[in-house]
């Protein structure tokens, strides 16, 4: 307590009671919640663009924003990461990039106020996702040649594989999954301890004490900062999005 003002510990920051099922394994709370809306939405939003396709064509409404997202994905992120061999792959990314998103985007929503990937299991979960999908790929383009290819890269004297292939096996292997897990949770987790200690703090400065005259400043600061965790929500996603992108090009392409 500091001035009369109570901040929630930082466990009830991140842990929320089931609404469903307890503490089973099939329990839910608002973290599930949120990935169950962001699936839905998603589909949502391309179903409705797509029952449209034929009977406009003009795009128009939800047409527009599902468009507007193939094209970004598309120009973006495919063309700059892959090249144009890698469209096939625009489904998943398009799919990964509004999870992301739309799960993020619950940071600013009024009474909800808690991104689900500010939970290490969703950004973990994904992480592992695309793991899998580029060793498969890697596997599926060069063969038994990607491990070689990935550990012993070509054009390296002979005697720095010793130093080379640890660093690449680390690199490639352990450490591409974990960074793009913590990068999307670290983030998301920071935003969301800044948003809710200036709620706390407006919150707490409605009070009819002297210190109340401070009010504006941290009521200032949570607009601000509301805006600036909606760029960030943006922002992660995109650069998880893109990173699966390079790492799912590097299999397809073993110069790289």
């Amino acid at each position: 307590m500091i001035f009369g003002l109570e901040f929630p510990p930082i466990e009830k920051l991140v842990e929320w009671p089931s609404f469903f099922g307890g503490d089973a394994w099939y329990g839910l709370n608002k973290i599930g919640l949120s990935a169950l809306i962001a699936m839905v939405a998603t589909i949502a939003i391309y179903m409705a663009a797509g029952s449209k396709y034929k009977k406009r064509l003009v795009p128009t409404g939800i047409q527009t924003v599902a468009e507007s997202g193939i094209e970004f994905i598309d120009n973006g992120i495919i063309e700059q990461t892959i090249g144009p061999e890698g469209r096939p792959w625009n489904p998943f990314l398009l799919s990964l990039f509004f999870f992301v998103l739309i799960t993020n985007l619950f940071e600013v929503i009024p009474g909800w106020q808690m991104p689900g990937n500010a939970r290490m299991a969703f950004p973990a979960l994904l992480a592992v996702l695309v793991w899998v999908i580029f060793l498969g790929t890697g596997i599926k383009y060069q063969g038994a040649k990607y491990f070689k290819n990935a550990l012993f890269p070509p054009g390296v004297p002979w005697a720095l594989y010793f130093l080379v292939t640890p660093i690449e096996f680390v690199s490639t292997f352990l450490v591409r999954p974990f960074s793009l897990a913590v990068r999307l949770f670290a983030n998301m987790l920071a935003g969301h301890i800044l948003l809710v200690t200036f709620v706390v703090l407006s919150e707490a400065l409605w009070i009819k004490q002297w210190y109340a005259v401070f009010l504006p400043l941290p009521f200032i600061m949570l607009i601000l900062l509301t805006g600036f965790e909606i760029m960030v929500s943006f922002l992660q996603a995109y650069i998880f999005t893109i990173l699966a992108a390079v790492y799912i090009g590097s299999s397809m392409h073993p110069e790289h």
